[in-house]
């Protein structure tokens, strides 16, 4: 059976902290497709190592940093788009015309399962927003179409409020500042209990890690953990189900496909 997820991200490297656990996980499942779509390349984002990049080339760099994370995972997108919308000013281009763009891949590919960003856009990012919004739009104007299979469930990407606290009690105890959901650019957690999907990603964590590593020009808010609480972090992707409604109090799914062929 075929099983295809799109995955509907602003910047490289957003793709691996939210998707390559889960993608690593179906790497060499029969019929697994994987629909990647990047709607900025991330050329006005942070050059770690001026040795790396230069403003004018961040986002050609950025464009093959992501493609060489997906070769360290070991599963390559099975189409990649690049929209290469400016970096930092996806809210203030043609809404419609990046919502017709979302909605043309999602009718050629129309992937079981999509995800992307919620209101929140994880860290507030304005980029992460629009996009998010945009995807969720172009997800129900080809799901409300009904002339084809497909669309059948739509997540965003969220934190667990029990993990963030977890991250910020281990900061302060460090003697750092913990990380403040008020501002722009720090993480944004959702209450545990809105969660419906939760994947357990330990065992493919270090191909996870081995892939963020190829995103060079980024340190990713991590670059002051250890290689251990690295792995923690990255040992679980969760998400909100968007669409069909989740029933609060429902068990969580452990798998972004889990229960289609029930529904």
């Amino acid at each position: 059976m075929t099983s295809t997820l799109a995955v509907v991200v602003a910047h490289p490297d957003d793709d691996t902290f939210g998707c390559a656990g889960t993608v690593a996980l179906h790497a060499d499942d029969a019929g697994f497709r994987f629909v990647l779509i990047h709607v900025t390349s991330g050329e006005a984002g942070q050059i770690a190592d001026e040795a790396l990049a230069t403003r004018q080339t961040l986002g050609a760099v950025r464009e093959e940093e992501d493609r060489l994370s997906w070769v360290a995972l070991g599963r390559p997108p099975d189409r990649h788009e690049l929209f290469r919308y400016p970096d930092h000013q996806v809210d203030e281009q043609p809404y419609d015309e990046l919502v017709g763009r979302l909605a043309e891949v999602f009718e050629q590919e129309r992937p079981d399962v999509v995800i992307t960003f919620g209101p929140d856009g994880v860290t507030g990012h304005p980029d992460h927003i629009t996009t998010g919004r945009g995807a969720t739009e172009a997800f129900h104007r080809v799901r409300r179409a009904g002339e084809g299979p497909g669309l059948r469930r739509l997540l965003h990407q969220a934190i667990p409020q029990s993990m963030l606290d977890e991250w910020n009690r281990r900061l302060v105890a460090s003697g750092k500042e913990p990380m403040d959901p008020t501002q722009l650019y720090q993480p944004r957690g959702v209450p545990d209990d809105e969660l419906g999907v939760l994947i357990d990603c330990r065992t493919v964590v270090d191909r996870k890690l081995a892939a963020l590593e190829e995103h060079r020009t980024q340190s990713g808010g991590m670059q002051d953990m250890s290689k251990e609480e690295r792995r923690t972090a990255l040992s679980f992707e969760s998400h909100v189900i968007a669409w069909p409604e989740h029933a609060p109090g429902a068990p969580l799914l452990t798998d972004v496909f889990g229960s289609l062929d029930e529904r």
